[in-house]
């Protein structure tokens, strides 16, 4: 089963704004605090997160990615499985457990980006955190809710409009599929694919095919 990217609808009312007053060292920063996971409760995308599967992620998260500097999330979702830095606007500082619920900080940055979410705050427009991260979903019974294993944190997104029409999550973000490679790196599976084949006259794509089943048949 390959893994999907997963991105989860929050509510901007539950987040807070802080602001830090300039001092010698810095100018005035923004800090935005609130809940930017969930486990263990079905979610407003009608997806379950095992919380001792989302414990262990979030520890690897904190040791790999927050305590080295390096938790930054973009403006807005992507379709990506990474983080470009040119859209970076802000920096997880922390994230600790409360019950089922992971309380994150995050510092809003001196970028573009970071600018803009600054401003849109400053002038009264509510903006939250959402989650993005790949995993493998398992359907439930008629298929209505979905269980998230193997869960990997990609990062924590800002997000002016969390709500998301469900033709982007599932039409855009969700159809698209990755895969593990050699190296321990994700990699989009079937667009890339797609893509090879599209590339290719008519008349060679048989012999393509031909040339990626017998490299999957000696690999396995």
């Amino acid at each position: 089963m390959a893994f999907k990217l997963l991105v989860e609808k929050t509510d901007p009312s539950e987040f807070e704004y802080i602001i830090e007053e300039k001092n010698a060292q810095s100018g005035e920063r923004l800090y935005i605090k609130g809940p930017y996971m969930m486990a263990s409760e079905v979610n407003k995308n009608k997806r379950v997160y095992d919380l001792e599967s989302m414990i262990t992620e979030v520890a690897r998260y904190e040791t790999e990615m927050i305590k080295t500097d390096r938790a930054m999330g973009e403006l807005n979702h992507p379709t990506t499985a990474d983080v470009d830095l040119e859209r970076a606007c802000h920096i997880v500082t922390e994230m600790k457990q409360d019950g089922n619920i992971f309380y994150g900080k995050s510092k809003v940055l001196n970028t573009p980006t970071g600018q803009i979410v600054k401003s849109l705050v400053m002038d009264g427009v509510r903006v939250g955190m959402s989650s993005r991260a790949l995993g493998k979903i398992d359907q439930e019974g008629d298929g209505d809710i979905g269980h998230v294993t193997e869960m990997k944190l990609v990062a924590i997104d800002c997000v002016a409009d969390p709500s998301y029409s469900d033709a982007f999550v599932n039409g855009i973000l969700e159809s698209k599929q990755w895969i593990l490679n050699r190296k321990g790196e994700f990699e989009e599976h079937y667009d890339r694919f797609e893509e090879s084949l599209k590339a290719l006259p008519s008349r060679d794509v048989n012999d393509y095919l031909t040339d990626k089943i017998i490299r999957f048949i000696q690999n396995i």
